[in-house]
């Protein structure tokens, strides 16, 4: 615990023996962490964990920038990508609180273009990308619960082969320089959907359009929103869609070629304001922030007297979402198999059966850059990883911090 200076300690910290965790066994964390950056496969990070609401790890490991060889810091900044999207998720039901919409509204009661959409039959000729695409009306609206579930239909450009990715405008991150919200809205309900809503579980789009929703919902845009009900009261004063001030010199950089393929890469960090506020990616994060943030799910929605959702609103966002529904999140990160999904985080369902450790019950999310949350409530635990590595090693560290953290519990 002395590795971080007391005055960006996210949650009171306390000897990790009271919460049950050993000192020696949270030990571990850094050597492992070093041997992966001495070996030139991961060039730094944070790694922040807490346990009955007490901070017991916060250390920062490795490089903020590995060509200049200058440390990483605890106060980094990191671009979290998909870890976004559980922040939208908590927006929207924030709004679902106050009866502003329900999960089984339609997406186009507050989204008009996104009412009526179009199905791309699975032909040969769209699975293998060729085209052209045959399509069917919809046989029921999208609801804002296939959004927040990834059930809308909608899929990410780049992530996968058939004629509807090819379709598709993008990611996330692409849409938020490129589009408002209307401008999204009408590209979208051009796009043809890979299934039709509520049948299978895909990654796309759903939460950039969770986010339109809100937006409408809220009468605010998605940011706004974002820090007056989730980053206000939680003190998460360095969260958001552009650097804080002064924030350039903080911001940690990837290795410049990924050590698996050896080709070039890189996090941008964000010049400037995007052009719209995006539920499915663009926030930044320090580990302390986002500790914050996960710890408030943990402890069932508040955090320091700061009341964000009702208990009952986050054991509903915990729970899965997706019986009767083909696929889950396993097809992101085959580490999930055997996890459900609920609103906007994957869901652990039973205690083997999967890659990571764990309690039924315990939910996060991660993002494409090499960030990654989880929390278990059965096991009182909040972790959170900050880095960028933003190859396919990425699923190698989420799995390395997952046994790290649970293999330090002692009781």
């Amino acid at each position: 615990m002395d590795t971080i200076q007391a005055d960006i300690a996210p949650l009171a910290p306390t000897k990790p023996e009271s919460v049950g965790m050993s000192s020696a066994r949270l030990a571990r964390i850094r050597p492992a962490l070093q041997r992966e950056v001495d070996e030139g496969r991961f060039p730094g990070g944070v790694v922040a964990i807490a346990r009955d609401g007490r901070l017991v790890h916060m250390e920062a490991v490795g490089f903020l920038d590995a060509e200049a060889r200058v440390p990483m810091r605890a106060d980094a900044l990191f671009a979290i990508a998909s870890m976004t999207k559980p922040v939208c998720g908590v927006a929207a039901l924030s709004l679902v609180e106050e009866g502003r919409l329900l999960l089984s509204d339609p997406v186009g009661a507050y989204v008009p273009p996104l009412m009526t959409m179009q199905v791309a039959k699975p032909t040969p000729a769209m699975l293998s990308g060729e085209g052209p695409l045959e399509l069917e009306p919809q046989r029921r609206p999208m609801t804002v619960q296939d959004a927040a579930r990834h059930t809308t239909g909608f899929v990410y450009g780049g992530f996968g082969a058939t004629a509807v990715h090819a379709a598709h405008p993008g990611t996330s991150l692409t849409v938020a320089r490129d589009h408002d919200a209307a401008s999204l809205a009408a590209a979208l309900a051009a796009t043809p959907l890979r299934h039709h809503p509520g049948e299978a579980w895909e990654y796309g789009f759903s939460t950039d359009v969770l986010g339109l929703v809100a937006g409408a919902a809220g009468g605010a845009s998605l940011g706004t929103l974002m820090r007056e009900r989730i980053f206000a009261p939680l003190g998460m004063n360095e969260t958001g869609y552009v650097l804080p001030e002064g924030g350039l010199a903080r911001f940690a950089k990837a290795l410049p070629t990924c050590p698996l393929t050896g080709k070039p890469q890189s996090v941008a960090a964000p010049e400037g304001p995007p052009r719209l506020e995006v539920g499915g990616a663009g926030l930044v994060s320090t580990a302390a922030d986002y500790l914050r943030f996960a710890e408030m799910l943990r402890a069932g929605g508040a955090l320091g007297g700061a009341r964000v959702l009702s208990p009952q609103t986050v054991r509903w966002m915990g729970s899965d979402h997706l019986q009767g529904i083909e696929g889950g999140p396993d097809r992101m990160d085959p580490g999930l198999a055997g996890y459900g999904f609920g609103l906007t985080v994957a869901v652990r369902k039973h205690p083997g059966g999967s890659a990571f450790m764990g309690a039924p019950g315990a939910f996060g999310w991660s993002g494409v850059f090499g960030t990654f949350f989880w929390v278990d409530p059965a096991e009182r635990l909040a972790v959170v990883l900050m880095a960028h590595a933003p190859g396919e090693m990425r699923l190698r560290y989420r799995r390395l911090i997952n046994m790290l953290a649970y293999q330090a519990i002692e009781g």
